[in-house]
């Protein structure tokens, strides 16, 4: 056991250092991030004029929310992680560990973990430039249990947004190009990951049908507990839940299509 986290670990060190050198790429996605809060500064700003209130919550928790999505983004969103896998299987580079005792899906989520921890911590320098005009739109909770409660959340949300990724790259071996499934995805997840619009404004049928589905717990659900959307402990326990059933779900189907695919996959090249 031991030995095999020493394994993964040193494929997040490598992960880690390879990303390092793009260092660049992802501090200047950050800066460019910083118009896209201008822009929903601008709209929530309006949106609240002559109201005061959004959906029960007032103009400046709810820009603390976008505020917090665009940092999650930065530390658990899946970038590119579909396309790399789908390349690697397509160009044959995915033979090498089926010759070796590596599983491919820690191999892989090694490397994202890395990569998400220096997108992440690189977000927070465009932020602190930008501290100074938004300081006075933010409104965190007072009490720390919402940060505490919100880390599970936030590792089983990085967790599904990997798996799904993980689940496209694994469509290669049927189909010849994914990038449409994954634009699709990522217009489904923009809606009802919570990303548009707090997903707490929908109708209360529309609201219980989103908890229910994974892109819920990709963004919204963490986002909505560091913010105080989300207080009851009834609620984030049955979220916990619902996020643990979902991370089950998606790994056994990973699983399957990588079992699946592998018979039809021809080792040729890597």
């Amino acid at each position: 056991m031991f030995a095999a986290l020493a394994k993964y670990r040193q494929v997040f060190l490598i992960g880690l250092q390879s990303n390092i050198v793009y260092r660049w790429n992802f501090a200047v996605r950050g800066f460019f991030s910083l118009f896209h809060l201008a822009a929903v500064v601008i709209l929530w700003s309006a949106a609240a004029t002559g109201r005061g209130e959004i959906g029960g919550f007032s103009l400046n928790q709810t820009i603390t929310y976008f505020v917090t999505l665009l940092v999650l983004q930065f530390f658990i969103s899946a970038f590119n992680e579909d396309y790399q896998i789908s390349e690697e299987i397509r160009n044959g580079l995915i033979n090498q560990f089926l010759l070796k005792p590596i599983n491919y899906f820690a191999y892989r989520f090694s490397i994202f973990v890395a990569a998400r921890l220096v997108s992440g911590l690189l977000v927070i320098l465009p932020l602190v430039v930008a501290l100074p005009v938004i300081y006075q739109y933010l409104s965190y909770p007072s009490s720390v249990s919402g940060l505490l409660l919100g880390l599970p959340a936030m590792a089983m949300s990085a967790l599904i947004q990997f798996s799904i990724a993980y689940c496209f790259g694994m469509l290669t071996f049927w189909f010849l190009e994914i990038q449409g499934f994954v634009i699709l995805s990522m217009a489904i997840e923009t809606v009802l990951g919570g990303q548009m619009f707090p997903l707490d404004l929908l109708p209360a049928w529309a609201y219980s049908i989103a908890k229910c589905l994974p892109f819920y717990y990709q963004m919204y659900f963490p986002a909505a507990i560091f913010t105080g959307r989300i207080t009851e402990m009834s609620a984030i326990l049955q979220g916990y839940a619902i996020q643990a059933v979902w991370v089950v779900v998606l790994l056994l189907i990973n699983q399957a299509l990588w079992t699946r695919g592998l018979r039809r996959h021809t080792a040729v090249g890597g």
